[in-house]
């Protein structure tokens, strides 16, 4: 597993760091169609990363929150109210991400 995050991190990150790469290389040419090319990339990228780090986030998020209500089942009603603000808080920076993702979108 460790292994597998580790790929897909680098991956992330080698897309993360080639996209601006395209827009740069744009902006010297006067077609335009790679500055498109990176736009859609970074966007493409920023939803797939958002997505699988809030799906992380959220899962160990209420893996902890779960595994603390099943320890102290009279603890339930402590641990909720916070796991669902974590979990408002986790998803709200994916809503972020799809934004500014769509603003990307809009200028291709």
């Amino acid at each position: 597993m460790l292994k597998q995050t580790a790929h897909l991190l680098l991956l992330a990150v080698s897309g993360l760091l080639l996209s601006p790469a395209f827009v740069y290389a744009a902006e010297a040419g006067s077609d335009g169609g790679n500055y498109k090319l990176g736009l859609a990339l970074a966007a493409g990228l920023g939803m797939g990363i958002a997505a699988l780090g809030g799906a992380l986030g959220q899962g160990k998020a209420a893996h902890a929150a779960l595994e603390g209500m099943a320890r102290n089942p009279e603890a339930s009603g402590k641990l909720f109210v916070p796991m669902i603000l974590c979990l408002v808080f986790v998803e709200s920076l994916v809503l972020f991400t799809f934004a500014i993702c769509f603003i990307l979108q809009g200028k291709i």
